[in-house]
């Protein structure tokens, strides 16, 4: 990682629920390298795998509890305990939601409440979650700002909101002292290239280098902020570490601010693995946003944050990680 924060943690617990997913597990990475003087994990591991946390083992101070979000009592004994509770675990995908949206809302809405309550109950010093750029639906401005969301376009999308919403009242009820981190398309690596809900750049990685079938839906013209997991997990760990009382109860886009076709991440794959393998186009997808650009003055004044890898920096590193698990 290649920013540093400036806190002694070897004091401190932490909670990264979802833990052994993508985002989170490289959040567990983070602190235990840092010397975090707990991290624990609470994972179903029903999208997270426990290969992307079995890495962390070794570690004296690491500790998994399998256990799902959507049963308050697991969510209480997780919390027990706990400085710093980093809320990671969801069911993610857009597509999904509009096929099942009750499981969503169970694990997405009813999941949250409970360990949100369950983190109130415990007293823990910060709350962080993951919220998504799906909520700002239909606003057509761009580049997006925390104010101004328009009509939401997915179930997932609704339980995202809802997440926000719930925040905001806890923060305000209890004095808790929360933060949502609305994340524009995370990429790096551990992200799952498998199953229907893969992501698009492990899917693009994989079938170039599979010489399989890649399909781009729509016209490949529609744009995104892509995310380098790095930055993610800067977000984070600067959300719950924070000393400023203004940065609570509140939401901040954490992207980059630059934004790219899906055309043309297709074809710098494409280049960076010296393979000229053409796309497939189809259908575009129901309840996606055509484009997505973050505003993130707001994370840098009041967070201090500042994304360290740009877009192109990250997917070198990315597709190296795939074209080495490939091999």
């Amino acid at each position: 990682m290649t920013f540093n924060h400036t806190k002694d943690i070897s004091g401190k617990s932490f909670l990264v629920t979802g833990g052994a997913g993508f985002i989170g597990s490289h959040i567990v990475e983070y602190l235990l390298k840092n010397g975090a003087g707990k991290v624990r994990v609470l994972d179903n591991l029903a999208t997270g795998s426990k290969k992307n946390v079995d890495i962390f083992s070794a570690y004296a101070q690491y500790e998994f509890i399998d256990g799902d979000i959507r049963n308050a009592d697991s969510c209480k004994n997780a919390c027990k305990g706990i400085d710093h509770v980093t809320h990671q675990a969801a069911l993610g995908s857009v597509p999904r939601s509009v096929l099942d949206p009750v499981t969503s809302n169970e694990v997405n809405v009813s999941g949250f409440v409970n360990m949100i309550t369950a983190a109130k109950d415990a007293n823990v010093n910060t709350f962080v979650y993951a919220s998504s750029s799906s909520v700002y639906g239909d606003e057509p401005n761009l580049p997006k700002k925390e104010e101004k969301t328009g009509n939401l376009l997915s179930p997932y999308a609704v339980t995202k909101k809802a997440n926000e919403l719930y925040a905001s009242v806890f923060s305000s009820l209890y004095g808790m002292k929360v933060a949502g981190l609305r994340y524009f398309n995370v990429f790096g690596p551990r992200q799952d290239p498998e199953g229907p809900y893969a992501a698009v750049i492990p899917l693009f990685v994989s079938g170039i280098l599979k010489r399989a079938p890649v399909y781009i839906n729509g016209d490949g013209e529609q744009t995104r902020d892509f995310t380098f997991v790095e930055n993610a997990v800067q977000a984070n760990i600067k959300a719950m570490l924070t000393g400023n009382e203004a940065a609570f109860g509140q939401v901040y886009n954490v992207a980059v601010g630059a934004n790219f076709s899906v055309n043309f991440l297709y074809q710098a794959i494409g280049k960076l693995l010296d393979i000229d393998h053409k796309p497939i186009y189809r259908e575009a997808r129901e309840g996606d946003i055509r484009d997505s650009l973050a505003d993130i003055s707001k994370a840098r004044q009041l967070l201090d944050y500042q994304p360290t890898q740009q877009f192109l920096d990250g997917l070198k590193l990315t597709v190296k990680y795939f074209t080495d698990l490939n091999q």
